[in-house]
C-alpha cells in the first residue's frame, strides 16, 4: 500500500490527530495547490478550478473534525475519492 493510500484511508477514518500537513500532502498528490498569503485562511485549488476553503489551525496543528468532513464531502462530490 502506498503512502498516498495509506494517508487517505487515515483521512476517511476521521482521526481526531490528522494535521494540517497531512493534509496538504494529501490534497497536493490529488492535484490541489495550496494559495493565501499570511494569513490562517487558506484555499486549494485543482486545475478544474474546484476550492476547498480551510482555516489552518493554530497555535497547533491539529485539524478539527469539522474540518476533516468538509474535505471528505469535497473529495467525494468531486469524484476525487
Amino acid at each position: 500500500m502506498s503512502q498516498f493510500e495509506k494517508l487517505l484511508r487515515r483521512l476517511l477514518s476521521r482521526p481526531k490527530d490528522f494535521t494540517w500537513n497531512e493534509v496538504v500532502s494529501l490534497l497536493r498528490k490529488l492535484g490541489y495547490e495550496e494559495q493565501g498569503g499570511t494569513s490562517s485562511r487558506k484555499r486549494f485549488v485543482n486545475s478544474q478550478k474546484d476550492v476547498i476553503h480551510l482555516h489552518r489551525p493554530h497555535p497547533g496543528k491539529i485539524l478539527k473534525r469539522y474540518m476533516i468532513d468538509i474535505v471528505i464531502t469535497h473529495l467525494k462530490e468531486k469524484g476525487k475519492i
